[in-house]
């Protein structure tokens, strides 16, 4: 078996839910990255993506200066940190997420993991795990 934690990203940078929507995008772009975790102190609340900002945020009229906790993915997904991988590939199959937070069991942040850390450590069914994570999902309006 083989845990999450031996293929995760660890240090992921965070944000905090008071932080600005322009805050966000300018540590994504600095990172070069496309989704923050949204931290309180080490309390993990949700996660921002680019894309958040650009429908919720922009799409919706919402000036540079709205709050990250308007924006955000909530309830938040995500795994523990020795969770087996074929566990979490299901998990992100059918939640369609191409990226996982990973908690410690006292639910801290200490880690992400993404389609990409699972492709190079894949074991044969990561393209079943890119293709359920890839096709349209309906939207939540």
């Amino acid at each position: 078996m083989t845990s999450i934690s031996e293929i995760m990203t660890r240090d992921a940078v965070t944000i905090a839910p008071s932080e600005t929507m322009q805050a966000a995008a300018k540590m994504m772009d600095d990172l070069n990255v496309g989704s923050l975790p949204v931290c309180d102190g080490q309390k993990l609340v949700g996660m921002l993506t680019d894309r958040d900002i650009v429908v919720r945020g922009v799409s919706a009229g919402m000036g540079a200066n709205a709050a990250v906790e308007s924006l955000l993915s909530a309830p938040v997904t995500w795994c523990y940190e020795d969770d087996d991988v074929s566990k979490v590939q299901e998990k992100m199959a059918r939640e369609q997420i191409r990226r996982l937070p990973v908690v410690d069991r006292e639910k801290h942040l200490v880690g992400i993991v993404a389609l990409g850390d699972l492709a190079t450590n894949a074991d044969g069914q990561m393209s079943s795990t890119v293709a359920e994570v890839s096709s349209p999902s309906q939207p939540d309006r």
